[in-house]
């Protein structure tokens, strides 16, 4: 088993420092930056454990944390600093990738804020967003206005959405994806929530949702990159 790299990397919109964990196996065909939802780090076992099956599979990831995870604090940062890391991010995995084909997205709002950045200034070196578990909207307040920037981003998205996911109801989410044409993709996780948990009923275990969040997000990025080389 391979040990991750850590690294740290300054946020100059908060003049702090963060921490960074590169899981970099020896077949690595890409990178993926990978930001941490907003109520746990980049140490969730959740997190740690979908990085290993991405690794199996070939998929490099660089794992960070936002500055208020860093510091022990409860509350998320404010956008612009939330957005700022990940571009903080991105260029630290640039620069670590080695030439890899670049891809950035996170887990809920590590993944929201990627495609806000991502909107708000292009994100060049990264090829496409994959968004694990994409929050559209808050529990219990179903909406689509959290998905009016996805216009602006320009780049593939991939949405790895749970079936039972109380954030982003799918007679929702799928009218967005359309909308957004070629560049968004869909992959539901049936029996899946928010964070990937699977009903008893279903058979399947928690295992079995990350071997098929790999698979999906592996088999699309080899897509992704295939067409880059392409254009």
């Amino acid at each position: 088993m391979i040990d991750p790299q850590h690294v740290t990397f300054p946020v100059s919109e908060s003049r702090s420092e963060v921490s960074g964990l590169l899981l970099r196996p020896a077949d690595a065909n890409s990178l993926l930056v990978l930001g941490h939802g907003a109520g746990a780090g980049m140490n969730h076992p959740f997190l740690v454990a979908l990085a290993r099956r991405l690794a199996d599979f070939g998929m490099a990831t660089l794992r960070y944390q936002f500055p208020y995870m860093e510091e022990g604090k409860r509350r998320p940062d404010y956008g612009a600093i939330l957005q700022a890391t990940v571009r903080s991010a991105v260029a630290v995995a640039y620069d670590l990738a080695g030439g890899l084909p670049l891809l950035a997205g996170g887990k809920s709002m590590g993944g929201r804020m990627t495609s806000l950045a991502a909107a708000r200034e292009s994100l060049s070196e990264v090829l496409g967003l994959v968004f694990v578990g994409f929050p559209l909207h808050p529990a219990g307040r179903p909406g689509t206005e959290r998905a009016e920037h996805l216009k602006d981003v320009g780049r593939p998205m991939l949405f790895l959405q749970g079936t039972r996911d109380r954030l982003a109801g799918l007679d929702l989410l799928k009218p967005v994806i359309r909308e957004l044409g070629r560049n968004a993709h869909l992959h539901p996780v049936e029996g899946g929530d928010h964070s990937f948990n699977m009903l008893e009923s279903s058979g399947r275990s928690r295992d079995d949702a990350l071997d098929e969040l790999a698979t999906a997000t592996t088999s699309w990025a080899a897509k992704v990159v295939e067409e880059s080389i392409g254009r």
